[in-house]
Parts: structure tokens; sequence; C-alpha cells
């Protein structure tokens, strides 16, 4: 003989709802985001870097600043 289960009603209104996100959900675009600032940073390790980009002088003197 099977059992009834008893489950609540959800309503629209419930505030205490949780929502969590897996670890990987934050690391993988967080993972490429920094490789692509990598790629930035040093345009010679990339196939298609030609002349000298403004953005990575940008980022190179930020970088500057930063490590002061």
């Amino acid at each position: 003989m099977s059992a009834r289960t008893h489950s609540r009603p959800l309503s629209p209104t419930r505030r205490d709802v949780d929502i969590r996100l897996p670890w990987w959900a934050l690391a993988l675009p967080t993972l490429a985001f920094v490789a692509l600032l990598v790629l930035m940073l040093n345009p010679t390790g990339a196939q298609a870097a030609s002349g000298d980009p403004m953005i990575a002088h940008l980022l190179e003197r930020a970088r500057e600043l930063v490590t002061r």
C-alpha cells in the first residue's frame, strides 16, 4: 500500500525561496574573462595580433599603476 505525500502549495508571494548556483556557474565565466584579459595584455601570444593595439597599451599602463 502506498502512502500519500503531503506537499505545501507554493504561493507566488513566498519570499524564502533559496536559489543557489553551482560553483562552476561563476568559475567558468571568470576563467574565460581572465584568459581573454591575459591575451589582451600579451598580444604577441595571439596568432591574429598585428600592429600595436591601443587597448593593450591602456591595460599595460593600468597594470603598471596597480603594481606600484
